[in-house]
Parts: C-alpha cells; structure tokens; sequence
C-alpha cells in the first residue's frame, strides 16, 4: 500500500470525523387564534456555543421560510413580525433529519409604528383560549425526562398535580382525580384508551399505541379547561399529529426493549404541496421469542401498532389531511404446563388467562382559514375498540416433593366487549377584532355496542362446571352530542378574559347537561409575573359497558338493566395561580385548587363502593344496582420550578400536596383510593458536547409520593367468589409506605453527513426500590390453610435500550 494511499486515507479519515454536517431549517408562522399565514415574519437563528453563528429568513405569502445549511447543534430562534408579540423557542438541529416548526403569534394588543416586546413565556400552551392549568406537552422538552419510555402519559406524570397510580402501566392521576375523568383527543375527536391491554372503560394500559415520533406540541389540561372540552372531570390530552416532510424523503429506525419500529415521511408531489408521514412498531421481546431466544417465561406480551398521516396543501391556504392510528395486543398467561411448585410472576394461581385488544381510529381532517378572521375545522373519523379474555380454571394437587399435577381444567369465564364510533366535529374561530375572539363548534358521537359475557355460576366444581350466568348481552347503539361556545376578551394589553358554555347529552342514559359554565382570567404583571384564576362546571359519562351490565331472572329469563338510566358525574372546578418568568428560560409556578365532585354512581344498598375509586388496574368492575347521590372533593397546592432546556442544561422540581376524599351511600367520609397526599418530583438533564459531531446527555429523575391507599380484607367472602373483597369498615384508612423511585438516562448521538445515530440507556427504578401497589387475592397451593393474601410490588429495575438513526434521502446536502 502506498505512502501516498495511506496519507489520503487519514486525511479523509479526519474530514469525516470532524466536518460539522449541515441541515435546512423550515416552518410556517401564522396568526395563532385564525392561523392565517403571516407575510413578512423576521426569522433568526442564533448558535448556542458560537456567538458568530446567526442565520435568518423572512416567510414568504404562505407564511413558511427556509433557512439553508445550518450547521447541526443548539440554537435560539426568535421570530418577530411588526404587529405582532415576538416568541422564541430552543432548537436542536440534527443533520438526520430537517427541522420543520409550525409557529403561532398573537397579534399585539395596540398598533405602533415600532412595536418592541418581549418574547412569549417558553412552555405557553398553544390554545389560545387556556388562561390556568394547562401545560404545552413539547415532545423534544419532555422526550429527554428520564422514565417516560417515549409515552406521552408517562412524560405528564412529571407535572405538578400529576402521577401515575401503577408502575406498569400509564394511568395518570391528575389532582386526585381517577384516571376515568382522562381523555385523550386528536384532531378534535375523542379517541379510544390509545394503550395496548387495555382493560374496558379505562384510560392507560401497560404500553402506549401513540408514538411521541408523529406528534407535535400538544396541549394538556388539568382543571377548569375551556368549553370546547367536554365529557371529562380530570384532564384533557389535546394532541396534535405533525405532517410529514414536503420537500425531502427521510428514514428513522428503532431498536430497543419496549419495540421494534421504523418511520418513514416525505413529499407525494414534486410541488411540496402533498407529504406522507407513516410508521410501525412490533414487540422485540416477541420477536425474540419468534426466532427462538429463551426469555424465561412464555407470558410474553405481543404487540404491534402503526399510524399514517396524508397532507395535502389545497388551493386558498386549506389543508386536507388523512390519518389513522391503531394498534394490537395479546398475552397467555399459561401456568397448567407446570410440573413444579413455584412463585408464578404473572398472573393468578388458579387458572390459565388469554387476554387481547384491539383499538384504531382513522379520520379526515380539513383546515381553512376563510379569511384573515376567520378560521374553520372539520374533522370525521371512525374508531373500533375490542377487548377478550378467557380464563380456564384449574383443579390441582401437589406433593411432598413440590410436583404437581393437572386433575382437570374447565372454562371460568368469557368475554369480547367490541365497540365502534363514527364521529363528527366542527368548529369556527372568527377574530372581531384584536381584543374579542369568537370560537364555537360541535362534536357528535354515534357508539355501536356488541358486548358479551359469560361466568361460571359460584359453586362450580370438576363435577359441576357447565353451569354459565351471562352477565353481558347486548347489541345497540347510543349518541353522544356536545356543543360549545367560547369567547375570549383582551381587556388590555396585559388582561384576558374568557367565558364559555358547554352542553352536553347521551341518549343511551337520556342525559343532558345545559349551559355549564367556563371562566378564566390572566393578567400579566410587570418583571415576568402573571396573576390567574379559573372556574368551570365539567360532565362526563360512566364506563360504557357499566350501563349494559344486566341481571336475568331465574323463572321468566327478563333481562333488567339497572344501571341504564346513570346520569353524568360532575365537578365543579375552581383554581388560582401566580407564576414568574425569570431570564435565561427559568419559570417558576404555584397554583391552588379546589374541586367538587357530585352525582357520583354509589349502591343503592349502603356501603363504601363509589365509582371515584376506579379505573385503574387490570379488571373490570361489576356494578350492582347505583345511583347518583356519591360526593367528593379535592383541594391541593402546586409549585413547579422548571428550566427549559436552552443551552446544554435542565431541571424540573415539581411538587403538590394535596386531599382526596368522597362520600358512599353509607355517609361515611373515607380517603380515595389515589389520595397520596403529596408528590415530589427533581428532574435534570446535562448535554456535553464531544466535538462538532457529538454528545452525550445524562439526565435523574427522582419521585416520591404517598403510599397506596387499602383497606381491610373479608377473607371469607374473598375466597368464596375468589377474588379480593374489602370489607366496608376501614376502607382506604390504610396506606402502604411512601413510594420512592430513582431513574438514570444517559444517550449518544452522532451527527454523520446525512444521519443521525443515538444510543440511549434509560434505567428505571435503579435502586430497585420496592414499592408497594395493593393486596392481592392469592391462594396458597403448597399450604391451601394459609390466608390466601399477599402484597403485590410496583415495578422493579427495568434496563430499556434503545438504538434509533435518522436518515435523510435526496436533496442537496453540504458536509
């Protein structure tokens, strides 16, 4: 080899590994209450770590600009325009993949010939209509919390008022609410619980079908939300799907723990006018099982899910979008093939479970702004829910030397409940002028039920096991109709107000709620402080297959559904808040709040049962006759100190104290099952640039909280039905100790010429803590005598990997 090849080979060598790669840097600015594109918006970049780095552009008559071979790394982006507040937000650019931003400004309140302001606070929610208790969900701020395992639930548990109720599944808790009053929402309709094994009528599951890759910042609201919100008593995830990228094809690729996923977007016409955006994920431990890897057990959960979404850019600055979300999951829980005693991880011990779902929405979205005042939406779509299990009972015997032995097996219970929607929403913004904004709309639901169920009646036995009660039964269909109306007053430069209607009505129940009222206030003071308050009265609909539970009678077969006529749960919201906008991205943030919960479903007969202790867990509940006379309340105080990440750093110290507690129908004043009484959450991230190319990140996260709250078991009556029963007296008094966790992320990125590699490591619970999450029902076979109780564990330390690369296809690319 020659002297002169080796000297052109290290030289190239050297090229590679220290050439800054570069990326062009894209977006739309538009008026954020009409989203009318704005002409002429100044654009700037300004490099984090070098102050000689500055690039700008000016958008053009559809508002989008175009900032060329911008070498990759940190940058702050200040965006003005003459009448309007400017803004400013961080940027990471990558060379794998374009950044494209959608940027909304609001119009200034007074017309000057020179308008000097300051840039909007970092973390503004982009409704604009959100004046108290909303968070901006920023999928690159929160994507680096260490824990969050990319779902979007787990990333809002680290905002103050917000937990989660399980380790191994993303339930949350917001302000002490039960994770039924959640709901999640794209594009202006109400979705389905978007998360794999997710049991009927909940809101979370163990894994989530969303995938933070295709969202945009979204918004997520804890209390008192504005009257476009219906149907929920706890929080709203508003989240919005980006679009693909219209000028280049890019690539991204995932390997890790929790999946197995590839991405793809990228332009449909040569004009930029059209873009796809399409991805998949499949379960790599079952991916591993497939092929022939020993995991250690056969309970493997097996998942997949994919998402799309088809813009196309129509004439007169309207957009048409085509999108769809689904996902598919199952599991076995076999234990009959064992032939030795042993402590099953999963599971009961007295039977085999086949447990799978199914969920997928799919819509047709239109966006126009008719005017520079006025703005529409539309969206149809179509959604399907199903969930089926089956168990199998198990009759055994073991020996003295632990060996057991299968004496028969025979069906416990059956059930597929499916249901599908067709869904209809509209809504109009018309801005009258700079201090009035008008937004009103509708949204309609049509529900097609097909729900069965069947359960071996008590007293079965190996002789005795043919013998089914069908609990389920039904077929039919029900509407859920909403309508709003909104309007916001800019009482001056620094005061907002707005006041809000929202009705409501469910045919299956024949229930209506008129006119209920939504107030917030704002006012921004001087030095980066703000005042504001919020009221509102919310509604929302039981479970859907609580309505359809019957009971049969025994001589004349009639079917009685006694809990078909259940009237709405509502609370009414009240909040108050003081934030403080410090420099260099640093926020500081308290708010207190006071909730009243009424027309809660409770038992006729008097006892401690109340639907505000549900919706969390793995099972179903199965009412007997309720009415609407249960009450509750929360009241609770917020502090949040957070830096964004800017330059190279971040933290995040959140924390809230707070009471939960309701009434039965027996009167008697008991704890909620999520009363924890406080939450306390530290979170830190450090970026260390290697060189040019790469990085290294490190982030904590550590949580405490109050332990979970349980009662006292009825031994008898739990092993009678087989399951756990509590007895009424001392319900929720007692609690496990506090909750503690601490998680550690740390990742490597390399920006080569056209991609992007990361490897992360995010290490869950690295202590191995071991928190307590409730009693469970669990006979004993070695020692059949013994109290058939024992305590079930939260998660334990959880190594997730993971290696992605973004992969840019075409265009023209400088090193």
């Amino acid at each position: 080899m020659s002297k002169k090849f080796v000297f052109s080979l290290l030289l190239f060598l050297n090229f590679t590994a220290f050439a800054q790669p570069k990326q062009d840097v894209r977006g739309n600015v538009f008026d954020s209450e009409t989203h009318y594109p704005i002409f002429g918006a100044k654009v700037q970049l300004f490099s984090v770590s070098d102050s000689t780095q500055k690039f700008g552009a000016i958008t053009n008559g559809d508002g989008a600009f175009t900032i060329k071979n911008v070498p990759v790394g940190k940058y702050e982006m200040l965006i003005q325009f003459l009448t309007y507040d400017s803004k400013s937000t961080t940027l990471d650019v990558n060379s794998g993949k374009q950044s494209i931003l959608e940027i909304p400004l609001q119009e200034s309140f007074q017309e000057h010939e020179e308008v000097t302001v300051t840039a909007r606070k970092k973390g503004d929610v982009i409704n604009e209509l959100a004046l108290v208790s909303a968070q901006q969900f920023s999928v690159a701020e929160t994507d680096r919390y260490p824990g969050s395992r990319s779902d979007p639930a787990r990333m809002a548990s680290n905002f103050a008022g917000v937990g989660g109720a399980d380790d191994s599944r993303n339930d949350i808790v917001i302000r002490g609410n039960s994770p039924l009053g959640v709901v999640w929402r794209i594009e202006g309709i109400d979705i389905p619980n978007p998360s794999h094994f997710a049991i009927a009528g909940s809101t979370g599951g163990p894994v989530s079908i969303l995938n933070n890759k295709i969202l945009g910042n979204s918004d997520f609201f804890m209390s008192a939300f504005p009257a476009e919100y219906g149907n929920s008593t706890s929080g709203i995830f508003d989240l919005k799907l980006r679009n693909g990228n219209n000028e280049r094809h890019e690539f991204t690729g995932q390997f890790g723990f929790l999946g197995t996923e590839i991405m793809a977007e990228g332009p449909m016409s040569k004009s930029g006018n059209a873009s796809y955006l399409v991805m998949g994920r499949y379960s790599t431990l079952s991916i591993f099982q497939k092929i022939g890897i020993n995991l250690g057990t056969d309970a493997i959960p097996v998942y997949g899910d994919g998402a799309f979404k088809l813009n196309w850019k129509l004439k007169n600055g309207a957009q048409l979008s085509l999108f769809a979300i689904g996902g598919a999951s199952t599991i076995d829980i076999v234990i009959s093939d064992q032939t030795k005693y042993s402590e099953e991880l999963y599971g009961e011990g007295d039977r085999d479970q086949y447990f799978s779902t199914a969920m997928g929405v799919a819509g047709l979205s239109l966006k126009k702004s008719l005017n520079e005042k006025t703005y529409i939406t539309s969206t149809v779509a179509y959604s399907y829910e199903k969930q089926s299990a089956q168990h199998d009972f198990l009759v055994r015997s073991i020996d003295s030397n632990n060996n057991i032995t299968l004496l028969d097996k025979y069906k416990l219970l059956d059930y597929t409940f499916a249901m599908s929607k067709a869904s209809a929403y509209f809504s109009l913004n018309h801005k009258i002028n700079k201090k009035h904004l008008i937004k009103t709309g509708f949204n309609a639901d049509m529900y097609i039920y097909n729900m069965i169920d069947s359960v071996l009646k008590p007293g079965h036995s190996s002789a005795n096991h043919s013998d089914f009660s069908r609990r389920w039964d039904y077929k039919g269909t029900s509407a859920l109709i909403q309508a709003f109306v909104q309007w916001k007053w800019r009482i001056t430069e620094k005061m907002s107000f707005t006041a809000g209607l929202h009705n409501q009505y469910f045919s299956l129940s024949n229930s209506y709620s008129i006119a209920e009222p939504r107030l917030g206030w704002r006012w921004n003071l001087k030095n980066g402080q703000a005042l504001s308050a919020g009221a509102g009265m919310h509604s929302q609909t039981q479970p859907q297959y609580t309505y359809l539970y019957h009971q049969t009678d025994s001589i004349t077969g009639t079917r009685t559904y006694q809990n078909k006529d259940m009237d709405f749960t509502k609370s009414l919201h009240s909040v108050v808040g003081y934030e403080k906008a410090f420099k260099k991205s640093l926020t500081f943030k308290t708010e207190a709040y006071y909730q009243y919960l009424y027309n809660i479903p409770v038992t006729v007969a008097p006892s401690s049962f109340s639907l505000i202790n549900m919706g969390s867990g793995f099972s179903r509940f199965f009412p007997e006759d309720l009415k609407n006379t249960g009450t509750g309340y929360n009241y609770g105080l917020e502090v949040t100190l957070q830096k964004f990440f800017d330059k190279s750093f971040f933290f995040l110290i959140s924390a809230t104290i707070y009471d939960s507690k309701y009434y039965g129908s027996d009167g008697v004043l008991r704890n909620t099952s999520y009363n924890g009484a406080y939450i306390v959450n530290f979170l830190a991230g450090k970026e260390f640039k290697i060189n040019a190319k790469q990085s290294i990140s490190l982030g904590v996260k550590i949580t405490t909280a109050g332990g979970q709250r349980y009662g006292y078991v009825d031994v008898a009556a739990s092993q009678a039905v087989s399951d756990l029963v509590y007895l009424d007296q001392g319900f929720n008094e007692r609690q496990f100790y506090d909750y503690f966790r601490t998680d550690l992320k740390i990742n490597w990125k390399f920006n080569a010429r056209r991609t992007t590699h990361e490897i992360g490591l995010d290490l869950v619970n690295i202590f191995n803590s071991r928190n307590l999450l409730s009693l469970a029902y669990a006979p004993n076979l070695a020692d059949p005598s013994a109290e058939p109780i024992s305590e079930k564990t939260q998660l334990g330390f959880l190594p997730i990997f993971y290696y992605k690369i973004d992969l840019r296809i075409g265009g023209k690319n400088k090193k």
